[in-house]
């Protein structure tokens, strides 16, 4: 991985939700109304969120699960109602305090949940059963991506399920017309992947050589364009 790269993307990523999208991911991920093209965003998610948590035990009771960019906290709470001990972390501190302000009070089994603001590849988060990471590797270039997604699977034991941007040519001119904005104004723009390059770059790291690529779903809704993958260690 080169550090540099990555630790900027990561700064750049977090200054933009502090600064500027608080309010609109607070939004969209509650049922106030929204416009026509966040609507099909929000219904994206939502049936990408539970592709992601069908992938996982239905019981997880004495499971360890890392969120790696939890957002506003919305897979970790089901993950938790499930009996697993959550660790969710994000890059915004302000989006984990409006998670810890969104979570139930009491949970029906013995999960837990701990947020956390920081870096999601921090060594001292521990060691997890599960690691789920919907959304956060999605503004990093391909090696970036398959590195982190190595020193997670240090510290996982069972499956790792992410999700990336897919290489369409619709994707890449919506990009291109993103990057004519002022900088200031602009989101940190997603890097699309190729599955083929993702699936060799993955197989050919030293760590994921131990795991395998079990599943993978494309999610379409409007301006919601994911695909998720999951891999599971052999």
């Amino acid at each position: 991985m080169d550090t540099a790269t990555y630790t900027d993307r990561r700064s750049q990523i977090e200054d933009y939700f502090d600064r500027t999208a608080v309010q609109a991911w607070e939004q969209l991920t509650s049922d106030a109304p929204v416009g026509r093209i966040r609507t099909t965003v929000r219904a994206g998610r939502d049936k990408m969120r539970a592709t992601l948590l069908s992938w996982l035990p239905q019981d997880l009771s004495g499971r360890r699960v890392l969120d790696a960019g939890c957002g506003t906290g919305a897979l970790a709470v089901e993950a938790a109602r499930r009996g697993a001990d959550v660790v969710a972390i994000d890059l915004s501190p302000k989006l984990v305090e409006l998670a810890r302000q969104r979570a139930p009070q009491s949970l029906p089994r013995s999960g837990s949940l701990d947020f956390r603001s920081g870096d999601m590849l921090d060594d001292k988060l521990g060691q997890f059963d599960h690691v789920v990471a919907m959304d956060s590797i999605i503004h990093y270039e391909t090696k970036d991506a398959v590195t982190a997604l190595s020193r997670l699977a240090e510290r996982c034991s069972t499956s790792i399920a992410f999700t990336f941007a897919p290489r369409t040519p619709l994707l890449a001119t919506l990009i291109a017309v993103g990057r004519l904005f002022p900088r200031k104004d602009r989101a940190p723009w997603l890097e699309p992947m190729a599955k083929e390059k993702l699936l060799h770059l993955m197989g050919a790291d030293g760590v994921l050589a131990g795991w395998q690529h079990s599943q993978d779903q494309r999610i379409s809704s409007g301006f919601y364009k994911s695909q998720a993958m999951e891999w599971t260690k052999r």
